[in-house]
């Protein structure tokens, strides 16, 4: 199935849309003013101020996402199947019964790595646990949907659409060398993207931190991003949810 045709294209990325910006909110409301509250400096404007700001933003950058895996995955195979089958009228079931069946293998896998890194966390990291947690309706909402959108659907598609582009030279099928890279760069820059809340929660970083940050987050982007590729974003999407849930309840 392609989205190619302009109403349903329009209609799809509406849906990624509105389904990224309602963990947008909810990470805006429940996370960014506590996050806001631990900074050492004055903060330059109220927080419920910089907290629209900050939702704002998040709608600008998800809005670009979202309108770069519309455009460039179907020239390269990626797709979002349950998405597509809801903007189209085709039944859904099916669809996502495949992407079930990948997606809870990926969460409990995802989940246990989560679990056995945090064992192995540096003394800060362990310490911040006990004094600032994010609830999990946000991690599943703003993890599981918003940062796969972002990281996956967005990131991760413009990576191998310039692979494809640039050493491929648009010939053929997109190599699987080609689509590793971009998983990796993706996961990487995933992991990066969590460097500066670690820098304003622990006051700074030092390298077992930035190791462990970078390391953890990598390795998991990596897991996602290659269930994007395999199986279509909602796979990725269920097994980023789960892995937060897994996560949590082994910690209870």
């Amino acid at each position: 199935m392609t989205v190619a045709a302009p109403a349903p294209k329009l209609r799809f990325g509406l849906a990624r849309w509105a389904a990224g910006m309602v963990g947008s909110a909810v990470i805006t409301a429940a996370v960014l003013p506590e996050l806001l509250r631990q900074m050492q400096e004055p903060l330059p404007a109220p927080v419920w101020l910089l907290s629209l700001a900050g939702l704002l933003q998040s709608g600008l950058i998800l809005a670009l996402a979202v309108w770069a895996g519309v455009g460039l995955s179907p020239s390269l195979g990626l797709r979002a199947p349950a998405f597509e089958a809801a903007v189209t009228g085709s039944p859904i079931g099916p669809v996502l019964r495949s992407q079930l069946r990948s997606g809870l293998a990926g969460g409990i896998l995802g989940g246990i790595l989560l679990v056995v890194a945090f064992r192995y966390a540096p003394g800060p990291v362990a310490e911040l646990q006990d004094r600032f947690v994010i609830p999990i309706v946000a991690r599943v909402l703003y993890g599981g949907i918003t940062e796969e959108i972002l990281l996956r659907w967005g990131l991760m598609t413009v990576l191998v659409w310039l692979a494809w582009r640039v050493l491929q030279h648009r010939q053929g099928a997109v190599r699987p060398g080609l689509v590793w890279l971009a998983i990796s760069v993706s996961a990487l820059l995933f992991a990066a993207g969590h460097l500066p809340a670690a820098a304003v929660l622990l006051g700074t970083l030092d390298l077992p931190v930035v190791a462990f940050v970078m390391g953890a987050n990598t390795v998991i982007g990596m897991l996602f991003g290659y269930l994007y590729w395999r199986h279509g974003l909602e796979s990725a999407m269920i097994a980023h949810a789960l892995a937060h849930v897994v996560n949590f309840v082994v910690n209870l």
